[in-house]
């Protein structure tokens, strides 16, 4: 018992090595539509001017794996603090999805996406439009003028989900959370440390 109690304890540290040491994801550098897609401006983004690393994230509001990643990406970008990223908004998991999407973008034009996103992301409530109105509103939005910016930028919006879910499927993303960090893409919710190692990964290829 002893011995075989020996044998599991190595085997289970040399599994944690390997996760730890192992390439996260997949490499997608010669990739057109990953290097656009870093390059973007037209979706909402995070992050101090001066950021060195840029790391796209496609989320669904409703997805259980993105909620469990969020704090850990909150906890590795403020630990970090030269990291830029770009929200792209996927919503596969329905009609709740897809206008809470919506409402996350739409509050981009107040410049509080960010804010949003982040409260969205941990609502335990059903995300139906009395609720989304709270969050904007306790966030320090106006309700009134997304409401109207739903309607009048109604277009522009459907574009930039649109783009999403094309970059989503050029890259072979099956679902969410993803996340593309400088050359690596990938997918699954990740923990602060394999974020953090992301990060330092995505400087050395430059």
């Amino acid at each position: 018992m002893i011995q075989l109690s020996g044998v599991v304890a190595i085997g289970f540290g040399a599994s944690v090595v390997l996760r730890k040491t192992a390439p996260l994801g997949r490499d997608v550098s010669g990739s057109d539509v990953a290097q656009s897609l870093l390059r973007e401006h037209g979706a909402p983004r995070e992050g101090p001017s001066d950021a060195d690393v840029t790391l796209a994230v496609f989320t669904d509001y409703q997805c259980p794996a993105c909620r469990m990643a969020e704090p850990q990406l909150r906890m590795a970008f403020e630990e970090d603090r030269k990291v830029t990223i770009i929200y792209k908004d996927w919503p596969i998991f329905g009609a709740v999805s897809q206008l809470a999407a919506r409402v996350a973008i739409a509050a981009d034009r107040q410049s509080i996406y960010p804010q949003v996103h982040h409260a969205l992301m941990s609502e335990q409530r059903s995300l139906e439009p009395a609720v989304l109105c709270e969050v904007i509103e306790r966030v320090g939005g106006r309700w009134g003028q997304l409401e109207n910016d739903l309607k009048v930028h109604a277009r522009e919006i459907d574009s930039i989900m649109a783009r999403t879910a094309r970059d989503a499927f050029a890259l072979g993303i099956a679902g969410t959370p993803a996340f593309l960090i400088g050359p690596s893409l990938i997918e699954g919710a990740l923990d602060r440390e394999e974020f953090l190692r992301g990060f330092r990964t995505a400087r050395k290829h430059g």
